[in-house]
């Protein structure tokens, strides 16, 4: 497992977060919103990363944590 977290340009409430395989999701500043969880492998990540392109957010940054 690789805990992420992912920095979008869009906002997103914890109402997201089943969809998002359990992400914990916060609003960090106006217009932005963090999710942190784990993924199994890379594959997993792109999954994660697709749903939010298909959402229309934009993507911040991605950053391996812990």
């Amino acid at each position: 497992m690789q805990k992420v977290e992912i920095r979008v340009k869009g906002d997103l409430d914890n109402y997201w977060s089943e969809w998002f395989q359990d992400f914990e999701i916060s609003r960090v500043e106006e217009g932005e919103s963090l999710l942190v969880g784990e993924v199994v492998d890379q594959a997993a990540l792109y999954g994660v990363i697709g749903k939010l392109r298909d959402l229309g957010l934009g993507l911040i940054a991605v950053n391996e944590i812990g």
